[in-house]
């Protein structure tokens, strides 16, 4: 109880003083931005600050931050510690100076300030690993909330193929909600998708207080504050890669530089950028708790899949008509992050190869080409028993993966800008250990190599990446300056 209560006084008062000293680095001021230079009617089109926070928020905040923690909680109340100092230091600051990058940058994607600010070989592996990543997202997001639909709210078989009818009209929305200018579609229907957000969330946080919930914030068969995981897993690496979102994502970057396309002042940065991800790894401490009550209680043992507790917890703490909202919240939330995934895959992918974007056949039929892998990778996971567990993974691992691109960008242009870059590079430098020795010790989606040595090659890789990310910077910094010059 203790440690979910200090977790809370470190998200909110650490994020308060921290996002000032991220502000003060970025030096953000009254230039104008490239909603207002830029304005297209399509995707550079100005939006209100309360509309631009609460868009940003459903972008990044899909069924990772509370399917993560669900499953991350299993590694003890040291998550009610590790979630809000990962959100404050890494997240929130990763998606602040991700955002306001773009914005410098006419609200360029990803992949051209990889290229500028680390080198455009560097730009060829990110294309590969964000595409890869982008399909993940958009086919775990389909598959998530068809299936709580099916589930929780029609009480039907997920496994039967009526699924894929459900599967089909998400499928609809997203095609409909990439191609419509960003406005009209995901502008005004965000709004009311909010609502259940914010709803589910604070009422589960309320009934935490009530009934003696509070003194279930830890296991009586366990001891400490880090807890033996019931099926072996290792908390370093993958308590990290089980909670991605809620800590850190490296897909945020890619809803970051989207949003930066429809803020009229950088004045708004710090709240839609920060105190988003701020309000995301609340939401996962509440979903952490919300499971640990649960678990601890007997209402559900620890094998219960991560999907079938958020019935659980919904149901307990809200009741049926609070549950029935809770879960809706819950639906809510990877639909608004899939449109957006796909909506920000068309235009890395249209500004990668200058196609133009003006005209909605275009836009189209760009989007059907898109969508055609993500079907095909979702009916592979529907059809394989450990389909949705193998996507799940790599989704964690990739999403992870293509974060430590955008640090490096953020430490190049700080360190370009003559401001502190350790505050973008020492994230960078953990998670390129924590993928590394994922993917090199992890023996389902890994090469399962024993781990200590897993450990020791991933510090290795670790050395590299801090010494490649600033040789990188200053050699581009060298670049940038004499294109300047000249």
């Amino acid at each position: 109880m203790v440690l979910f209560f200090v977790g809370l006084i470190i998200l909110f008062l650490g994020g308060y003083f921290y996002s000032k000293y991220v502000e003060s680095q970025l030096e953000i001021d009254d230039r104008p931005t490239p909603a207002v230079t830029k304005a297209d009617g399509i995707d550079f089109v100005v939006m209100p600050k309360w509309k631009n926070w609460l868009v940003n928020l459903l972008n990044i905040a899909g069924t990772g931050p509370i399917l993560g923690p669900i499953q991350g909680i299993l590694f003890g109340p040291i998550a009610f510690i590790t979630i809000p100092i990962g959100c404050v230091l890494a997240g929130a600051t990763h998606d602040f100076i991700v955002g306001t990058i773009s914005m410098r940058n006419g609200g360029a994607q990803i992949p051209r300030l990889v290229g500028k600010y680390i080198g455009n070989g560097t730009r060829k592996v990110y294309n590969v690993v964000m595409g890869i990543l982008l399909l993940l997202v958009g086919a775990v997001f389909v598959y998530t909330p068809g299936d709580l639909i099916a589930n929780d709210l029609l009480g039907l078989d997920p496994a039967s193929n009526q699924i894929f009818i459900i599967y089909a009209v998400i499928f609809i929305y997203y095609l409909i909600s990439t191609v419509m200018p960003i406005d009209q579609i995901i502008g005004r229907i965000y709004p009311i998708f909010g609502i259940f957000l914010l709803v589910s969330a604070l009422g589960i946080f309320i009934k935490l207080f009530f009934d003696g919930n509070l003194n279930y914030l830890t296991m009586a068969d366990q001891q400490g504050i880090l807890y033996a995981h019931p099926r072996g897993q290792r908390f370093i690496p993958a308590f990290f890669i089980t909670v991605a979102c809620g800590i850190m994502s490296g897909f945020h970057a890619t809803q970051s530089t989207l949003i930066s396309r429809t803020i009229p002042t950088e004045r708004d940065n710090k709240l839609v950028f920060y105190s988003g991800m701020i309000t995301e790894g609340f939401i996962a401490m509440i979903w952490a708790a919300g499971a640990m009550v649960i678990f601890s209680r007997g209402i559900a043992p620890t094998d219960t899949p991560a999907t079938l507790m958020v019935g659980q917890i919904s149901k307990y703490f809200m009741g049926n008509i609070g549950g029935l909202l809770a879960i809706i919240g819950v639906v809510v939330l990877p639909i608004t992050t899939g449109d957006t995934a796909f909506r920000s895959l068309r235009l890395i992918v249209s500004e990668e190869f200058n196609i133009d974007q003006k005209t909605s056949s275009k836009r189209l039929g760009l989007a059907v080409v898109l969508f055609i892998p993500a079907i095909l990778l979702l009916v592979w996971a529907k059809s394989d028993a450990d389909g949705f567990n193998m996507i799940w993974r790599y989704f964690g691992f990739m999403n992870q993966l293509v974060g430590i691109f955008a640090l490096a960008v953020a430490t190049s242009y700080l360190m370009n800008n003559g401001k502190n870059y350790l505050i973008a590079l020492i994230p960078g430098i953990f998670y390129t250990f924590i993928v590394s020795s994922f993917i090199l010790y992890d023996p389902a989606v890994g090469f399962g190599i024993s781990y200590n040595i897993a450990l020791i090659i991933a510090a290795i890789l670790t050395a590299l990446y801090g010494y490649g990310t600033i040789r990188a910077s200053k050699n581009n910094g060298d670049r940038i300056a004499s294109i300047i010059l000249e």
